[in-house]
């Protein structure tokens, strides 16, 4: 990808000398440099092949400007210049724009004329391939926009128009860069990828759909810069151009055909880079493109008539092109034909939150002390992009003290740049009735029922289905779940247009949705026939009484909420008068938390849709039987007074009864059983509830719920089609024998007491259960011994939960329900065997069973991910193959007494265990066998007498946490400290560091907490990497949540990993010496306190053998960097750092400790002059000549080899300095090892490097050249102040032996690894500088000499 890339140079100029250095191409560069600079590149030997520092000057130019003059094709370097920029242009995305002096373009394109004649003679002093090659190159680039010095009178305006093009394009790449380094926008582009199929040769129009300010544009752009090089003509309309190319025609006839010329005029000229192209007829665009590979995106368009002038049909383009249209408006692109379209969704929190960093800190997570505030800011923002970016702005560089004051600003106003942007979505709407929608789901209808606003709106006139799906083509309002969702910000917009209606009065505009606004209109009853709904959320506002005059004046009020928006119980806020005047208003939805009156006002019925009132002081609701043919739900939730039901026989329209938590109620009405459109009836927790009405006759009947109703004994006889029954928690003796529900889907039954003398009739319904249930719930059925077989033809059952059944001693065995997911058996304490029931299950609860020992089908539940065996009292032995168990996350096995041993291992045939003291490392099959992630999760908490120590070592490679008895921090873990405070309390254990531990991805460690709770526990654990220089690096680990601990002591045993890397830069080469890992450890309840007593940590580190690696051909080494690079490059030093102490076995042999010090690093140092003989080529002098390459080395991409050094060194100081340059020669020339600068104690040394040299010149590999020898070269440099001498060095060959041409990239990836590794500062930066011309701003690489370009002869 192209913002991948740091580009060192702004413009590459190829060119031929001989034609243009003199004349054009001087003037060229003189308009450019103005604003860009030179890349110089004089005194360049010349040859054939281009000098490796022209191509890498190549390589880093954002833009290649190609001269083709008579005489370009003459030269072969021109030509390999040329085939280099194609190259880039391929992989990098290098912008190349051709320019034609005094030569026609299709001369070049088809290499004929004086042009051609000059190229032929070229390609016969050079191979078939190379002319094959060359012809492509000249004929690509001659198919770009370019610029033809034949249709330019004046050679002054053509300079200056390239020079405007040039910095049009850089100005312009800056921005997609940027655009494509933006958080998630790979995710996008890929997605794009997909929908674009760019390797079809079909032409395809492509929309990006979206809501303002998601981002639609940034990933245009972004997809823009990636796509572009690809097509030999592309363009990125922007929406100044179509209103700049429509000022002439401005309010014109939209099917005018001058303006479509016109249009179309302008757009042919942007698309090739000429002005004022005109155009004499419809048909002429697609005479000019349809030839043309062209990449086209339109952005921010709505016009149909514009888009249709500029991209009416796909024949108008060339095969392979892609036209893209970015907008708000999926009916736009409907119209157009465009069927494949991209939805740009909001971000996740965690990327909004980093979106958000970025803006605010230019970083993607926050600095310490900001965690909180990050997160409540990403989430005001609604995880919109717009919003993220502008508050980030806002906030930037500020301190946290601002931050915190600016919240509330943040939560309660708008900022205006967002607000501009969101409300010319809302003005392009264009129908009045859309808008009104629009307004009244921004303050009213946010996140509710699209069925309800139906209902609600059902009568006035704002055709509600065709504006809700105006919206969601807009992208101003989403349907989700049978949901209307508006976005936070969007929301705003729409609340902030209706408080423009009136800034002084409230009671002007049509809907009050500020708590202080509500309050004031009905305290002082200052509301008008213009208001149409209020909302007033009683948490924000102090207690007052309602005028008694405040509903006289709005007659034409319709919605009325008055409730609490959290969840926290309140008195009484909002009182009414006893004289009252409510006869003018007949709202249809009335919502009144706490409704302080005992019965209803008729007024406020009549016209009701919806009626809840929650937690009111209702004791009736109204007198007699009235008709309410309106009223569609009424829900009386935690009406606690409620004493009666009305007459409901008259309200026959009536879909959802809700009265859970009415305690009072004894009885339903008998009215209720003839209300056959009636959906829901909720019941739950009427603790006096004592009878039903008889004869029900509910076909509608889906949802019903009797739940905890203790004092309901009787079930009555009813036909329905319920799919929902919950009678769990009822006092039902006997249930009718012909009951049955043949579409129920979700069943739950059960006692109130544990009376095994009171349940009757529940054995006998158990044959009659229909093969519809998905959900089936037993809870505490005494006389439940036995399931009937019957159960086989629950083929759809996914959840059975049968608990606290003591008596069951059985399950169906022979069965296997295929969707059985969730298997509950509780308390059923007499059950000893487990039966094959199903395969599928995922979660599995045998909690207080009589199970004796893990069943042994468990191993065969592949998709297992829990499985609880607590307080199993009679189980000694668990034994389980956890290998097989892919999936498995959790496990518990607390307070079972009787455990005794534990193996949760079963390793497969052929994985054996690691002894105790490397009991961190496991073999390659093992770690493949291993559950996803190795995430399990264990509980032995309360086993008393387990045996400790095989646990902990299996969890070395099994769990990633555990809990275990005990009171002090095992043997196992090697640093530990005790600390011994209240609740919250923290504590660190500062922990040396090797090099080496900082060279792999990621940095392992396992913590053991001695715990004293008596709830559940959070530890939090966090992570400070210090240098010797004052450096620092945080990085702060997930939290770790134990919350099945009871009242005891615990130990609670946890896996962390830390990523070790800082902005993309890897730990080892920051310099950091030591980290401190700190504990931090909260209750997880605030009534109960937690106790640390003393916690320890054991080091995860790759203890496999260093001599072995080292040895192995295929290692590499990765880099560790010794010292700080800032204090290289100055030449100071910022005192003694000290020594790194590695303790090692008295009885490994000097060689082997050598090698383990050295195994794990690119570059290695050790004190000493000793040479190892692992090294097979050795010698004192400076060059190892005529060594042998191994029969496989030159068919290798690279040539491979360890090499060692003893060097001593003496200087003034304390340290010496001194650069290492390893170089090969194959057959007449030599390939070089980058120099790097290295700083040493003085003393003898020895260092052992790694060298990788690339094997091939040009196209042809040694190989096909016959190396079969080598010369190796190594020399010293020093400082001035350093003497360094070199004692003898030598070399060991690494071969390949790999045959698979596929090890290239590998072998490519691992070279380049190597290469650009940043072991220290490189030297002679002097010399690279004198040769630079530092003019400012933008770069260009430009050769002076006279050769250059000139003909090989």
């Amino acid at each position: 990808m192209a913002s991948s890339r740091n580009w060192v140079y702004d413009v590459f100029p190829s060119f031929s000398g001989t034609d243009v250095r003199r004349n054009f191409l001087s003037h060229l560069l003189k308009g450019l440099h103005k604003s860009v600079n030179s890349f110089r590149d004089q005194n360049m030997e010349r040859s054939q092949s281009l000098d490796p520092m022209l191509k890498q000057a190549i390589r880093d130019s954002r833009i290649a400007l190609v001269v083709f003059s008579k005489n370009y094709a003459s030269s072969s370097w021109c030509l390999n210049e040329l085939l280099e920029i194609v190259k880039c242009k391929e992989e990098f995305g290098q912008m190349v724009i051709p320019i034609f002096y005094c030569l026609d373009p299709s001369h070049v394109r088809h290499q004929d004329g004086d042009f051609g004649k000059n190229f032929e003679e070229t390609c016969g002093r050079n191979t078939e391939e190379e002319k094959i090659q060359w012809e492509k190159a000249l004929t690509d680039v001659a198919n770009l926009a370019g610029f033809d010095s034949v249709t330019w009178d004046d050679e002054a305006k053509m300079i200056e128009e390239i020079a405007n093009d040039v910095s049009g394009k850089l100005l312009s790449t800056s921005s997609t860069d940027s655009a494509e380094n933006s958080i998630g926008i790979e995710d996008h582009i890929a997605n794009m990828s997909v929908l674009l199929q760019l390797e079809a040769e079909e032409v395809r129009m492509v929309g990006i759909w979206g809501s303002s300010g998601i981002g639609k544009t940034t990933i245009a752009r972004a997809l823009f810069n990636q796509l572009s090089r690809h097509f030999p003509v592309s363009k990125f309309i922007d929406r100044a151009f179509v209103y700049k190319s429509r000022e002439t025609y401005k309010g014109a006839n939209p099917d005018d055909p001058n303006m479509k010329l016109h249009l179309q005029g302008c757009f042919l000229s942007e698309i090739l880079g000429k002005k004022d192209i005109k155009i004499d007829h419809l048909g002429a665009l697609g005479e000019r493109l349809k030839h043309q590979k062209t990449l086209i995106i339109i952005d921010d368009l709505d016009d149909l008539v514009v888009l249709d002038s500029l991209v009416g049909k796909t024949n108008w383009f060339g095969c392979g092109s892609r036209i893209i249209v970015i907008t708000n408006n999926k009916q736009f692109l409907r119209a157009h034909g465009i069927d494949h379209i991209y939805e740009v969704s909001l971000p996740s929190k965690e990327r909004a939150q980093e979106m958000f960093c970025q803006s605010a800190f230019g970083e993607n997570s926050p600095p310490e002390g900001f965690e909180e505030l990050v997160v409540e800011i990403a989430w005001l923002a609604g995880s919109l992009p717009l919003g993220l970016t502008v508050f980030g702005s806002a906030l930037r560089g500020r301190k946290k003290e601002y931050w915190v004051k600016m919240l509330p600003r943040l939560q309660n106003d708008l900022d205006g740049n967002i607000e501009e942007t969101l409300k010319v979505s809302y003005d392009a709407i264009g129908n009045v009735k859309d808008q009104a929608l629009f307004r009244l789901i921004a303050c009213l209808f946010n996140h509710v029922k699209v069925r309800d606003i139906e209902l609600l709106l059902a009568d006035s006139g704002l055709d509600v289905n065709i504006a809700l799906e105006n919206l969601v083509d807009k992208s101003l309002i989403h349907v989700r779940n049978d949901h209307v969702e508006m976005h936070r910000l969007l929301q705003e917009t729409g609340r902030n247009i209706v408080r423009s209606q009136s800034t002084d009065n409230p009671g002007e505009r049509e809907f009050l949705v500020d708590s202080n606004d509500s309050r004031t209109v009905l305290s002082e009853g200052i509301g008008t026939r213009k208001v149409l709904g209020i909302s007033l959320d009683t948490s924000k506002v102090s207690e007052f009484c309602v005028h008694e005059n405040a509903f006289k004046g709005m007659g034409n009020l319709l919605f009325l909420d008055i409730s609490s928006k959290t969840f926290i119980e309140e008195e009484v806020k909002v009182h009414l008068p006893e004289k009252i005047n409510y006869y003018s208003v007949q709202p249809k939805q009335l919502i009144w938390d706490r409704f302080p009156l005992k019965c209803m006002p008729y007024t406020f019925l009549r016209n009701l849709v919806k009626l809840e009132m929650h937690d009111s002081k209702l004791e009736k609701l109204w007198e007699g039987a009235m008709s309410f043919t309106c009223l569609k739900e009424l829900d009386m939730w935690a009406s606690k007074y409620l004493k009666e039901i009305p007459d409901l026989s008259k309200a026959t329209n009536i879909e959802k009864l809700d009265f859970g938590h009415c305690w009072s109620l004894v009885e339903l009405p008998s009215s209720i059983r003839n209300l056959n459109k009636l959906l829901e009836l909720n019941m739950e927790y009427c603790g006096e509830l004592e009878t039903l009405p008889t004869g029900f006759n509910l076909k509608s009947l889906d949802y019903l719920n009797f739940n905890e109703c203790w004092k309901l004994r009787t079930f009555p006889e009813f036909a329905t089609n319920i799919s929902n029954l919950i009678l769990a928690e009822t006092s039902i003796e006997e249930y009718p024998s012909n009951l049955y529900f043949k579409n129920v889907r979700e069943l739950s039954m059960g006692k109130a007491d544990s009376d095994e003398n009171k349940c009757q009739g529940v054995k006998p319904f158990m044959p009659m259960l229909s093969p519809t249930l998905t959900l089936l719930e037993l809870w505490n059925i005494p006389n439940l011994v036995e399931l009937s077989s019957s159960f086989q033809n629950l083929n759809n059952l996914e959840r059975l939960d049968i608990c606290y059944c003591r008596n069951l001693e059985s399950l169906p065995t022979g069965i296997n329900l295929e969707s059985l997911v969730s298997l509950n058996l509780f308390g059923c304490s007499r059950l000893k065997r487990f039966p094959d029931i199903s395969t599928n299950i995922k979660y599995l609860d045998l909690d207080q069973t009589g199970i004796e020992e893990v069943p042994w089908q468990i191993e065969n539940f592949f998709n297992l991910t829990k499985l609880t065996m607590k307080g199993c009292r009679e189980l000694k032995c668990v034994s389980l193959n956890i290998f097989k168990l892919k999936h498995l996350g959790e496990v518990s096995f607390s307070n079972c007494g009787a455990l005794t041993r534990v193996d949760l291992s079963c390793y497969p045939s052929g994985v054996e265990m690691m002894k105790a003291d490397n009991a961190d490392i496991v073999s390659e099959e093992t770690t493949s066998s291993l559950p996803d992630s190795c995430v399990l999760n264990v509980n032995f908490m309360d086993c008393v007498n387990l045996d400790r120590e095989p646990v902990l070592h299996q969890q070395s490679i099994i769990f990633n946490s555990m809990i275990l008895p005990g009171e002090e921090v095992p043997s196992y873990f090697t640093y530990r400290t005790s600390d011994s405070q209240p609740f919250g309390t923290s504590s660190s254990l500062p922990i040396p560091l090797l090099p080496t531990q900082l060279s792999q991805p990621f940095f392992r460690f396992r913590v053991c907490a001695v715990v004293s709770a008596s709830n559940g526990v959070y530890i939090g654990v966090y992570s400070r990497f210090k240098g010797r220089i004052g450096n620092k690096f945080d990085s702060f680990g997930e939290l770790h949540k134990f919350m099945e601990i009871e009242k005891g002591i615990h130990l609670c045993i946890f896996d962390c990993r830390i990523r070790l890397y800082k902005d993309n830069v890897p730990l080892s080469q920051l310099n950091y010496d030591h980290v401190d890992i700190n504990i931090h450890i909260t209750s997880g309840d605030w009534r109960s306190t937690v106790v640390l007593k003393e916690w320890g940590i054991r080091l995860l580190e790759d203890c496999s053998s260093a001599e072995n690696r080292l040895g192995n051909p295929n290692s590499t080494l990765p880099h560790v960097c010794v010292e700080d690079e800032e204090n290289l490059v100055n030449g100071t030093e910022q005192g003694d750092r000290g020594d790194v102490v590695t303790e090692t076995s008295s009885k490994q042999n000097e060689d082997v400790i050598l090698l383990q010090r050295s195994a794990d690093s690119m570059f290695s140092r050790m004190s000493g002059k000793e040479m190892i003989s692992y090294f097979t080529h050795r010698t004192t002098g400076t060059s190892l000549t005529n060594i042998p390459l191994p029969h496989t080395s030159p068919s290798q991409p690279f040539f491979r080899f360890k090499a060692f050094a003893v060097v001593g060194c003496k200087s003034s100081g304390q340290f010496s300095y001194f650069v290492t340059h390893i170089s090969c020669r194959f057959k007449d020339g030599f390939e070089n090892q980058p120099r790097r600068l290295y700083k040493a104690e003085n003393g003898n040394h020895l260092d052992i490097y790694e060298c990788s040299f690339p094997l091939y010149q040009g196209n042809a590999s040694p190989a096909e050249m016959n190396y079969d020898r080598v010369d190796i070269q190594l020399h010293l440099r020093y400082r001035s102040d350093s003497t360094v001498r070199l004692i003898v060095w030598g070399i060991r060959l690494i071969e390949d032996c790999s045959s698979s041409e596929n090890q290239l990239d590998s072998e490519t990836d691992q070279f380049e690894e190597c290469g650009n590794s940043d072991i220290g500062h490189e030297i002679d930066q002097s010399e690279e500088c004198e040769d630079m011309d530092d003019t400012g701003g933008i770069c260009i690489g430009i050769d002076q000499s006279e050769e250059r370009g000139d003909s090989d002869e």
